[in-house]
């Protein structure tokens, strides 16, 4: 007897041996409509943390809330089926101590269903990344430009343009490796540095502004989409959504001043009583 299987997800593992190989396809997904179209082209949605600035107008995502993060990789897990969802720790959820960020990273996973979690930082993360790992809690890590630290950067400015700066950066890939995340991005980084990483770690380097060298590429998708008032030099936009929108909504605000929306096409007709669906009435103003 033939049994049916839903579509099995991507996994952390699976997500690690890409390793040198196809290169790895991500988006960021923040509600569940934009998961189900865009689930079937990706290997990861990640739930970023961009999402205070793209979808609640923040200037920075220093101040997203742990909630929020949960809210919407909810809607991402059951608006996708294959891909696998990674989760943004916001600031201030994992830097004070490994066993705070296990707590609150369990409480994601439990509560949203998701695959993994990221977070940023390098050498300075890499117990609190070890630590997560062996309490089985995957983690993807994150540097090069690491937009939590903003206050301390100063600006989202790209990193590694200096080679007195390379050596730095160099150990914070390894750190994260060696501590156990299944693969890291790199965020705004000198291509030659981001090309130079990616051959000396084990772990997929997920690229955003760095290197087509990297294993794999990610993008905001609002930013892809040409959604984004402004959008970062490294993003290559696909389509021209915003204008598209603007137009559609300029037409229909015209239409329904006009009265010409909504037409008959698009409204209820009543039915005479005692001739069923037969005999068909428009009502008419008095």
């Amino acid at each position: 007897m033939s049994q049916n299987f839903e579509a099995k997800r991507v996994t952390a593992p699976e997500i690690a041996k890409r390793k040198g190989g196809t290169p790895i396809v991500a988006l960021t997904a923040y509600h569940a409509h934009t998961a189900r179209i865009i689930d079937p082209y990706v290997d990861m949605l990640l739930v970023g943390d961009s999402l205070g600035m793209v979808m609640h107008g923040y200037e920075t995502t220093v101040p997203v809330p742990l909630e929020l993060m949960i809210m919407h990789a909810q809607a991402v897990v059951r608006g996708s089926s294959r891909a696998l969802v990674v989760v943004d720790m916001p600031f201030g959820t994992y830097e004070e101590s490994p066993p705070i960020a296990f707590r609150n990273a369990a409480r994601v996973l439990k509560e949203t269903g998701c695959g993994a979690i990221k977070l940023e930082g390098g050498v300075h993360m890499a117990e609190t990344i070890r630590y997560l790992t062996s309490r089985g809690i995957p983690v993807v890590g994150h540097i090069g430009l690491t937009p939590q630290a903003v206050n301390t950067i100063g600006s989202f400015k790209p990193q590694g343009r200096h080679r007195s700066e390379w050596a730095a950066f160099e150990e914070d890939a390894k750190a994260v490796a060696e501590a156990g995340a299944f693969a890291v991005v790199i965020e705004a980084m000198a291509e030659l540095l981001a090309a130079r990483i990616t051959k000396q770690i084990s772990i997929p380097t997920i690229g955003i502004g760095a290197s087509a060298e990297c294993d794999g590429q990610i993008l905001v998708l609002e930013d892809m989409l040409g959604l984004s008032p402004r959008v970062p030099k490294f993003v290559k936009e696909y389509a021209q959504l915003g204008g598209a929108i603007e137009g559609a909504v300029k037409a229909y605000s015209t239409e329904v001043r006009s009265r010409a929306f909504p037409s008959d096409a698009y409204t209820y007709p009543m039915f005479e009583d005692g001739d069923g669906d037969t005999k068909k009435t428009k009502m008419t103003g008095s």
